[in-house]
């Protein structure tokens, strides 16, 4: 078969290999290297260096260096040769080449430089491995030159992508042999014209394969770039490279087409707040970024670059306070542009609606206070999907634009719009953009510029998309070269037009090209990654009891602060908000990071359960007086067991448990509303609804069964579970053991594979409700555990709790859509329903679900409600839930989405017993008339004013009217946004006193301010 390869295209390839790249340099001469190793952790730069260097011994180039995780100090010092600044169109640079491989900068080693003063230059990695010198560093012949390299041997986890186990995430099963080899520390010679040619070549040769062929523009460019060798003499490079620029300036000089598509090229670096590296590397990775940043944009005008996260500027406030000044004086000149408003990039499946809040609270106002900034857009290129309570979120928190570009990864549908208004489920619209050119880490190559543009499916209307660009998710941001290529293409005939802009200069620009935008409607599933609403369930149960710990914290401080004095806890709680929000990061809590990280994270919530629990604690204390009584608090929003909700009463006298009773070979479990059978084997066969006279369990089947099946995902191991789990499943069907326990419940003995578990079953004594409990030793590898309910209810969707409300999702698979959420996630509750009853399953700790209607015959249908409980992937933390998780679940009876809202709180906020108290029953601060208007903070307002601050939603789906009222003295009431500043007002309709009379559309937040 003849080869068909382009002889051009060979040709220069082998011109650049082996003539040009080689000639980058004029000159090199070696520095002399010393090195340190850090022991254990990092340092700071003043500890490095405390000694006045006697640590430091000599180092050859060459030489290993490096184990896993250990960072290396290099000193370099040496003298700028003679003649070197008298040699015009040459830059006098250290190059530094600390062992990378050629591509994927942030996923291997990295180096911070630092000047010997301790001044932080720029950092090197795999494609940006010089550091030019200036004034900081004098670059005049004869100057002595001394610098310092950070080192960071990162291991390259994600190698060649195999998503095999590692045993490369934790320092303890890491190694300690050295990773890398020093292989370049010297100074060198650029010569500025040779490097220009070779742009010149990166930006037309890349033009080249993109234009059509037998057009004439192609072949006058494929023309150009063959003369061009012969123009450049192998033996003189540097003599000839402006002769071969002038050549092909007649090619690159040729404008775009007025119709090309216009590309607003925005710097960006996705640095991951965590994933294959744990949160200290971050911090550094964030130094390293944002250093490379004000470098670039000290040399280059018209370069914006925006980011996002302000835990990371957080970070390089406390870790690198002279940068961070350098950055905040970019951010003042509209050159370093914050970003996103959230505390990190969260996941925004999983939080939970408050959370999800807190992470605009706590970002919108670290921009404002530390940087004078608002951010208008919120910037998520890279979570697992978005919830379709976010537009009403955003738009609460004062946002205007969305943009993500993860929607584009689906495998089964292709979203139909780059350019939309995107409408949640309380009808909020937000103005959403999908970067067309499908990626957030650009090169500005020429294959990305065309992609954006065949991509975009807003043609007929609109000819504008964003295209972020710079290395990213382990960091490293833009480069000259990449600027560089976006000179070149600001206009070029044969490509879209690149402007190098801000995200406020694109959306203001895009909204005012297509003021009447296409619509979408609901949440952006992303029919990828369904494994994260379940791997790393004891982090998904930390993060579940964090965000209820707070509530109460918040609640009951407030209350003591009211109605005691007591001092208001500030600084603990957002302390705790904080931990929550970065541990809410789109690789940590939806369980895609190395093990490092996860034993970062239960630290984190361990904190947040001993700080919390102080706070309530203290608080119920001041507010009971000490005594000899025991006290009940319900810091729920429904009253549960006669203690009314936000309120404190003496311990309410419990009924009487429902006591298993022996039925035959198997048990019986009844009360007045429901009567539960339960066989030899633990398994429900029979849930009697004796109110409405209905049999739940379909004939032959059984609730409450645990099923085992094989998860091994084609690729993404903790981010996935493909479809083909479905294939092999193993009902756990046999019981060690089943016998009645203390209190009358049925306690079930199970063992399968190399694991065992206990559950509970227990029937409420006053509610229809049955209550399961799972105490599960996992230890099981490459397994998805799920618990299964089927139920003979004819459901044609489920409705299921996300943040502030809830979405309903066919049961069916009428479309591909419709098909491809086969994993779905939920919080507190599912429900299914047929006009006129439903059953509401809740957990307190579980997100992933599957709910499918299956024929049952003659007997119409069957609706199948699944929770995933556990996971065992391999990759990237080998050791993925091994050991002990705890779980429970409830399936409430003939409920609808009232019920199911009530149960979803009762699972996850218990009431507290609090000892040693006084008797004096505590009223709640507010109350609510309608059950429909859900209570969901109550807080102190953030300025330190000690006015009391009220979130509120309707939870129900459809319109409600009610009064709050507060049980205290009010000076007046307004309406807030999320960050508590004033907005007209939407939900409240008047003030009389101390009632605020809502009203409220479906699912819509209210936040109230109520001044005392």
């Amino acid at each position: 078969m003849p080869d068909l390869t382009d002889p051009v295209e060979e040709r220069l390839a082998r011109f650049r290999a082996e003539r040009l790249l080689p000639a980058l340099y004029r000159e090199r001469v070696p520095l002399e290297v010393s090195a340190w190793e850090a022991p254990g952790e990092p340092v700071p730069f003043a500890e490095a260096v405390d000694a006045g260097f006697s640590r430091f011994t000599p180092f050859e180039v060459g030489s290993a260096y490096g184990p896993a995780w250990a960072t290396t100090w290099f000193r370099a010092t040496g003298t700028v040769p003679d003649g070197w600044d008298d040699v015009e169109g040459t830059a006098v640079e250290v190059v530094v080449d600390l062992g990378f491989s050629d591509t994927e900068p942030g996923f291997q080693a990295e180096g911070l430089v630092w000047t010997a003063a301790g001044q932080i230059l720029k950092a090197v990695e795999p494609m940006n491995q010089a550091v030019p010198l200036d004034a900081a560093s004098p670059a005049r012949s004869g100057a002595q030159v001394e610098v310092l390299v950070e080192a960071a041997s990162n291991p390259h986890v994600l190698e060649h992508m195999t998503f095999v186990p590692t045993h490369l995430g934790s320092r303890d099963t890491a190694g300690g042999e050295p990773l890398y080899q020093l292989r370049r520390l010297e100074l060198g010679l650029r010569d500025v014209a040779v490097w220009e040619l070779d742009r010149d070549l990166f930006t037309l040769a890349g033009l080249l394969l993109e234009l059509p062929p037998e057009t004439q523009r192609r072949a006058e460019v494929r023309d150009a770039l063959d003369r061009v060798v012969d123009v450049v003499d192998p033996q003189d490079v540097s003599g000839t490279a402006a002769a071969g620029r002038e050549l092909l300036r007649t090619v690159l000089d040729k404008p775009a087409h007025a119709s090309a598509h216009q590309l607003y090229a925005v710097g960006h670096a996705h640095i991951d707040s965590a994933w294959l590296w744990p949160v200290r590397e971050t911090i550094r990775k964030v130094a390293r970024t944002f250093a490379n940043v004000c470098d670039l944009i000290e040399r280059e005008e018209q370069f914006v670059f925006a980011a996002s996260s302000a835990q990371q500027y957080a970070w390089l406030q406390e870790h690198y306070p002279d940068l961070f000044e350098r950055v905040r004086g970019h951010v003042r000149a509209g050159r370093f542009v914050p970003v996103g408003g959230m505390w990190v990039e969260s996941d925004t499946n999983l939080p939970g609606g408050e959370a999800l809040a807190r992470q605009f609270v706590l970002g919108k106002g670290f921009f404002s206070s530390e940087l004078g900034v608002d951010t208008q857009e919120v910037w998520l290129p890279d979570s697992f999907g978005y919830s379709g309570a976010l537009p009403q979120i955003m738009a609460a928190a004062g946002a205007k634009w969305f943009l993500t570009q993860k929607i584009s990864w689906n495998d089964s549908n292709v979203m139909p719009h780059s350019t939309f208004r995107w409408e949640g489920i309380d009808g909020t619209q937000v103005f959403t953009h999908f970067p067309p050119v499908d990626t957030y880490n650009s090169e500005l190559s020429a294959a990305e510029l065309a992609r954006a543009e065949h991509n975009f499916t807003e043609k007929a209307v609109a000819n504008r998309s964003l295209v972020p660009f710079g290395h990213g998710d382990g960091g490293g941001g833009p480069t000259r070269e990449m600027i560089a290529a976006a000179r070149r293409t600001a206009s070029l005939e044969g490509s879209p037009s690149v402007r190098l802009a801000s995200p406020v200069e694109f959306f203001t620009d895009a909204q005012a090209e297509l003021p009447d935008a296409p619509v979408w409607s609901g949440e952006l599933y992303l029919e990828f990654h369904r494994g994260t609403y379940t791997s790393q369930a004891r982090t998904k149960r930390g993060n579940r009891r964090s965000e209820h710990l707070l509530r109460e914290a918040e609640l009951w401080a407030a209350t003591a602060a009211v109605r005691t004095g007591a001092a208001y806890p500030y600084e603990a709680l957002q302390a705790a908000w904080r931990t929550v929000c970065l541990q809410q990061f789109h690789d940590i809590l939806p369980g895609t990071s190395i093990s490092w990280v996860y034993a970062d994270a239960e630290a984190g919530y361990a904190r947040v359960a001993a700080s919390t629990g102080e706070v309530i604690d203290d608080a119920l204390r001041a507010l009971l007086g000490s005594g000899t009584s025991t006290a009940s608090a319900n810091a729920g929003p429904y009253a549960v067991d006669g203690v009314p909700a936000l309120a404190v009463t003496a311990l309410p006298t419990p009924f009487g448990p429902v006591e298993a009773q022996p039925d035959g070979d198997g048990f019986v479990l009844e009360n007045d509303l429901v009567r539960v059978r339960v066989d030899a084997n633990g398994l429900i066969t029979s849930i009697l609804d004796l109110v409405a006279e209905r049999e739940l369990v379909p004939e032959g089947r059984a609730a409450g069964l645990l099923q085992l099946h094989r998860d091994v995902p084609n690729r993404w191991d903790a981010w996935d579970i493909d479809r083909t789990y479905q294939r092999t499943t193993t009902d756990l069907v046999e019981a060690v053991s089943v016998e009645v326990v203390e209190g009358g419940a049925l306690r079930v003995e199970r063992r399968f594979g190399d694991s065992s578990l206990v559950q509970t079953i227990s029937l409420a004594p006053d509610a229809a409700r049955i209550d399961l409990g799972f105490t599960v030793d996992w230890h099981e590898r490459q397994k998805l555990l799920k618990l299964a309910f089927p139920l003979d209810v004819h459901a044609d969707h489920a409705s299921s709790e996300i943040q502030f409300g809830h979405l309903d999702r066919p049961t069916h698979a009428n479309t591909s859509w419709d098909s491809a959420r086969f994993e779905t996630v939920a919080h507190r509750w599912v429900h299914v329903g047929e006009p006129g009853y439903g059953v509401a399953v809740s957990n307190d700790s579980t997100y992933g679900h599957d709910i499918t209607r299956k024929s049952a015959g003659v007997r119409g249908s069957t609706t199948n409600v699944r929770l995933s409980l556990l996971r065992a992937p391999l990759f990237p933390d080998p050791d993925a839930d091994q050991g002990e998780h705890v779980l429970n679940v409830s399936v409430a009876v003939g409920a609808g989405i009232p019920e199911a809202v009530a149960e979803g709180y009762r699972r996850n906020l218990p009431l507290r017993v609090v000892e040693g108290v006084g008797v004096e029953p505590v009223e709640p601060l507010v109350t609510v008339d309608s059950p429909a208007i859900v209570v969901e903070a109550v807080k102190l307002a953030e300025d330190g004013s000690g006015d009391v601050v009220v979130r509120l939603y309707e939870a129900y789906g459809s319109r409600a009217r009610g009064r709050l009222t507060a049980g205290f003295d009010v000076t007046g009431v307004v309406e807030t946004d999320l960050l508590e500043r004033p907005v007209d007002a939407a939900g409240l309709r008047a003030v009389e006193g101390p009632v605020a009379e809502l009203e409220l559309r479906p699912f819509q937040i209210c936040t109230l301010r109520l001044s005392r």
